[in-house]
């Protein structure tokens, strides 16, 4: 941190054409509006100057029309940024404008670096950094306007900082000044939601200067795979790079390309190669370039350049020179798995604001070109405006944010869009489990603590709980790893991360030093412990992720190969191919993520753990439980009950023993289980007495109803208490299920009650007595009962008695003399009068020992042979 001093000095000439920007002819009304109201809303594209000018003026530091004015100089001003680049670059803008350094009238603070001084009447400060200061002084003292920039981009901590401001003005200042400021003309509901109850808010509009942009549609010559995950297909980097080398040789300027990460800045600037054979200098402009990096892609002049940028250069920064913008049309969003514990940034097709925004900077100072490397018709399926971010992101921060502002759930804040119910549980969880809140939701003293960190919760738990066990030292060392993810280059092995980053001398590890000393300043000392460095890394990270505290599931995996781990949280995740993390038995995973399509995470970043470690970090995982359970072992057909005692750290078992005496209760449940799994129908014996009752009184439900029970798998398995009982409570295995007489338990359904019981064989007779005497059994199994009988049995018989009252007829298979089926009818004596003497005419020669009287009904029933007539 550093502190600058200097004598104020005098302001600026209004006639100096640095000044004369399409802003300032706003200046006055905007003035205005803040003096009428309090709070205003100004639409500014970039290039305008509204975020350089607009806060000269409103401090009182300009003459003219944006001078002194109503407003009266000497009001301080802080401007919120989304991004620790834009904090930068506009508090050198500004200090420029005014002829001097960052740190005298206009200074800067993002976390761990502060450049202001008894002058600074502007501050230039991240919207992160806003909201610390709005927890620790509500009313900002010394603050008379706070400007939210391009809160058009929907980030959460903007919309957070917004609803505390909002509720500042309503409780505790009302003179204090907000305004929003829009690179978009999409200001409607800002407008409402600063105006309130008294109505919406001015909107000022700042119109810039912008010239005519070509539009060029560019598709990749052939498909390309979406993107997955942080993914993108090679073959549209090659494509954009080509593009990039196409635009250059077709129109003189400065060429910005926009690419969602690092990453493909990285691959495309690889492929371009710069220098000479390109004709231009390559930069790549994102929040970890270097400064020098940072202040030659935001200052024009020298030889062309070829800018190669995150969505940060849409419109957080002005990029001079640019008239040509080659625009990937991806970008990247938040996203979390609430139910595996994974949160991510993924690759997304930019919206169509956003594609609108990069357009626009190839037309601020003369006429240019966009060259869109997508088909037209893609535009109907994209997104009109970026999502906002608390529709994606992990909301545990700013839970706790809410809860330390006194308002757990958040439902009196004044927010652009609510934050999903899910999500907000799920960050309620969290924090109660970091004991960062209580159980009604509100912060504890722990969760203050945690909150002025300035870091996510949980790297502020690893810090707190983590310095006592490692040494404050490398618990910071640490956790600064993990508060900015250390480049891809170096590995994911943390441990050794952690070592080169120590010893390394670039930009990442430089910052990274200053962010060990702005977390040690916040701890008790504490020296380091006898823990080897690579264990102490894995205990801080699974401090801070202990639903990530992963095992192997491969005790030796194949070189070359993923190695599979079960994380505590019973999410599968998996290694990459050849890395260092290959083969060691337990993991603390920092990062992780999960392609699209695939059942298991993807390991980003994790260190090494025994099993100690693990036990010690995941203390809250740890369970101690009596299991008991119908289990099926890997390639069997069937199950059994098994009862262990299971020592467990979440989803990960640790150890087992049987369980001798099982709770009753327990086992009951897990053979119903068993029953609900394989089916009564197959796990219970079903001797032919069983198997007829149950089809009997399955004809009787299926044709009265109640009283007569239902008897299929799932209405028995739900009755199970009054048919299997005593012998289910009895049994403790598989087989004592087998043994249970079904035929008498069945019987427990029958309707005594109701006396109905009684009449079980008049209604379903098991056995019918035909003409000839012979008890023949009716088959119940199909939609209507059958009685399959020889012909010659059935002689002298005018009508098949009907089922179940007189409802159900009985249809009556008849059989030749072989038993096998000859007619099929429901109305005997029709067969007898219609269908018998064809019957008789085909059967007669085949089987003459058998009588075939040419009329049936007077015959004498048989069932045997007789001599031929």
């Amino acid at each position: 941190m550093t502190d600058s001093a200097g004598p104020a000095a005098p302001a600026p000439d209004p006639a100096d054409a640095r000044f004369d920007l399409p802003v300032r002819a706003a200046v006055p009304e905007l003035r205005r509006a803040l003096a009428g109201r309090g709070v205003a809303v100004l639409a500014a594209p970039p290039g305008t100057g509204k975020t350089t000018l607009v806060p000269l003026a409103l401090a009182g530091l300009l003459d003219g029309p944006g001078g002194p004015g109503p407003a009266g100089p000497g009001r301080r001003v802080l401007v919120a940024e989304p991004r620790r680049l834009a904090v930068r670059a506009a508090a050198r803008r500004m200090a420029w404008l005014l002829g001097e350094e960052p740190g005298g009238r206009v200074g800067h603070t993002i976390r761990g670096e502060r450049r202001t001084g008894p002058h600074t009447v502007v501050e230039v400060v991240t919207t992160g950094v806003l909201l610390q200061r709005l927890q620790r002084d509500p009313e900002l003292s010394g603050v008379d306007t706070v400007m939210l920039d391009e809160c058009h981009e929907r980030h959460l901590d903007a919309d957070t900082a917004l609803a505390f401001l909002l509720d500042v003005r309503a409780t505790l200042r009302p003179e204090l000044r907000v305004l929003c400021a829009s690179a978009t003309s999409d200001t409607d509901a800002w407008a409402r939601l600063l105006g309130g109850e008294e109505g919406p808010a001015r909107v000022i509009e700042a119109h810039g200067s912008s010239h005519a942009v070509d539009i060029r549609w560019a598709p990749p010559p052939r498909a390309v795979r979406p993107p997955q995950g942080t993914r993108t297909d090679p073959l549209l980097l090659d494509h954009v790079a080509a593009t990039v080398r196409h635009a250059l040789a077709e129109r003189p300027g400065d060429l910005l390309c926009f690419l969602p990460g690092t990453g493909e800045i990285t691959r495309v600037a690889g492929l371009l190669g710069g220098g000479p054979q390109l004709g231009a200098e390559v930069l790549q402009l994102h929040g970890r370039a270097p400064q020098a990096v940072q202040d030659a892609a935001l200052t024009a002049g020298g030889g062309r350049r070829v800018i190669l940028a995150t969505s940060v250069a849409e419109s957080s920064l002005t990029v001079p020179g640019v008239r040509i913008v080659v625009d990937s049309g991806l970008a990247r969003e938040p996203r979390t798995d609430h139910a595996r514990g994974l949160s991510a940034l993924v690759t997304v097709r930019a919206s169509l604001a956003a594609a609108r925004q990069r357009a626009g900077r190839a037309g601020r100072e003369a006429p240019g070109v966009v060259h869109r490397c997508w088909q037209q018709a893609e535009d109907a399926l994209a997104a009109r405006f970026p999502t906002p971010e608390i529709a994606l992101a992990d909301l545990t921060a700013f839970a706790l944010q809410a809860a330390c502002w006194g308002d757990p759930d958040a439902r009196g804040l004044a927010l652009p869009d609510p934050p999903p119910a899910g999500a907000m549980a799920a960050a309620r969880q969290t924090l109660r489990a970091l004991g960062a809140v209580d159980e009604d939701g509100r912060a504890t003293a722990r969760g203050t603590r945690i909150a002025r960190s300035g870091l996510h919760p949980r790297l502020a738990r690893a810090l707190l709980d983590g310095a006592p066990r490692v040494g404050s030292r490398r618990a910071a060392e640490i956790v600064a790893l993990l508060s900015e993810e250390p480049p891809r280059a170096l590995g994911d092995d943390l441990g050794a991360v952690h070592r080169a980053v120590r010893d390394g001398r670039d930009g990442y590890a430089a910052r990274w030093r200053e962010e060990v000393r702005r977390l040690r300043r916040g701890l008790d000392e504490a020296p380091a412990t006898a823990l080897p460095d690579s264990l102490a890394a894995g205990l801080v990270v699974a401090l801070a992720f202990p639903e990530r505290i992963a095992r192997a599931r491969v005790e030796k995996p194949e070189p070359g190969t993923r190695s599979p781990y079960l994380m505590a949280s019973g999410t599968a995740a998996e290694t990459s191919p050849g890395t260092a993390l290959t083969g060691l038995p337990w993991l603390a995973v920092a990062v992780a993520d999960r392609p699209a399509g695939s059942p298991s995470a993807r390991i980003l970043h994790a260190a090494a753990l025994d099993e100690e470690t693990a036990r010690l970090a995941g203390a809250p995982l740890l369970t101690g439980r009596e299991e008991v359970r119908w289990a099926t072992p890997a390639g069997a057909r069937h199950g059994d009950l098994t009862a262990r005692r299971v020592e467990s750290l979440g989803a990960l078992e640790l150890s087992s023993a049987p369980l001798p005496s099982p709770d009753p209760a327990l086992v009951r449940a897990a053979l119903l289980d068993g029953l609900a799994r394989e089916g009564v129908g197959e796990l219970l014996g079903w001797p032919p007495a069983a198997v007829a009752l149950r089809e009997r009184l399955a004809f009787l439900h299926r044709t009265l109803g109640d009283p007569w029970p239902d008897v299929g798998d799932q209405a028995l398995l739900a009755a199970a208490e009054q048919w299997l009982e005593p012998e289910l409570s009895r049994a403790r295995r598989r087989s004592a299920l087998q043994r249970i007489d079904t035929t008498a338990a069945l019987q427990r359904l029958l309707p005594w009650t109701t006396g109905e019981a009684g009449r079980l064989d008049e209604l379903a007779p098991e056995r019918i007595t035909v003409p000839s005497g012979s008890r023949i059994r009716v088959d119940y199994t199909g939609d209507r009962p059958v009685l399959a009988v020889k012909v010659q049995e059935l002689f002298g018989w005018s009508a098949a008695p009907a089922l179940a009252g007189g409802r159900a007829p009985l249809t009556v298979h008849l059989l030749s003399p072989a038993g096998r089926p000859a007619a099929v009818t429901g109305d005997l004596a029709s067969f007898w009068r219609e269908g018998y003497r064809a019957v008789r005419a085909e059967l007669r020669g085949r089987y003459p020992r058998h009588p075939w009287p040419e009329d049936p009904t007077t015959a004498e029933p048989t069932r045997r042979t007789s001599r031929r007539t």
